[in-house]
């Protein structure tokens, strides 16, 4: 026990740990996910009305989607444009005030 030194530095015991940091959401993966999203949705609603005439949901397109008629390309292509653009429409609002509100009570 003699050789033992002291550290003028201090000490701390065991394993050093992470800094937990707040969550936080990429603005461009969450619009780029629910753009596809939509988009793909929209893509099986028509199938489906087109399948089934009778449970067609296209009026509500009609309503949705500005521009929209039931059912040319160029409808559907516009159709499906406009449902990648409400999907960074919800992702450029959601994901800045997630971010915000996270780090902010994370303090």
């Amino acid at each position: 026990m003699a050789n033992l030194t002291r550290s003028d530095q201090p000490h701390r015991a065991g394993v050093p740990l992470s800094v937990n940091r707040p969550p936080h959401i990429p603005v461009a993966v969450l619009g780029m996910s629910l753009g596809i999203f939509l988009v793909v949705t929209f893509a099986l609603c028509v199938g489906f009305d087109l399948i089934f005439p009778g449970q067609a949901m296209y009026q509500t397109w009609l309503k949705l989607l500005p521009g929209f008629s039931w059912l040319t390309w160029s409808s559907f292509l516009l159709g499906g444009v406009e449902a990648f653009a409400y999907g960074w429409f919800v992702a450029l609002i959601f994901a800045p005030l997630f971010n915000y509100f996270s780090a902010r009570w994370a303090r």
